[in-house]
């Protein structure tokens, strides 16, 4: 019984440490958006010129279309957010998304 207990405990660990490192940090993502997409996005986050609002939205919402840019399942003209996206890790995708859907829309 003591056996179970023990295996069960370890499971609902490992399974909320995962949980909490999938998450982003606002403040990194913050940092990343600096560097390349306040261009396009703005540095609110609300976009123009035919380019999309990112502020605001659900984060997991944003790390899956961050995801499908780079494995090509998305696409845009001229493939600028494939080229964006190439170096990020998932980490940096969910710090990016933290960042964003922290900004009021």
């Amino acid at each position: 019984m003591n056996t179970r207990i023990m295996i069960t405990l370890t499971f609902v660990f490992f399974l909320a440490c995962g949980t909490l490192h999938a998450g982003g940090d606002a403040a990194a993502g913050e940092e990343l958006a600096s560097m390349d997409c306040i261009d396009c996005h703005g540095e609110d986050g609300k976009g123009g010129d035919g380019t999309p609002a990112l502020a605001g939205m659900d984060e997991a919402y944003l790390v899956e279309q961050l995801k499908a840019y780079k494995s090509g399942e998305r696409t845009d003209e001229g493939g600028l957010m494939a080229m964006t996206v190439e170096e990020l890790s998932e980490q940096d995708m969910a710090n990016l998304a933290a960042y964003y859907a922290t900004l009021e829309k």
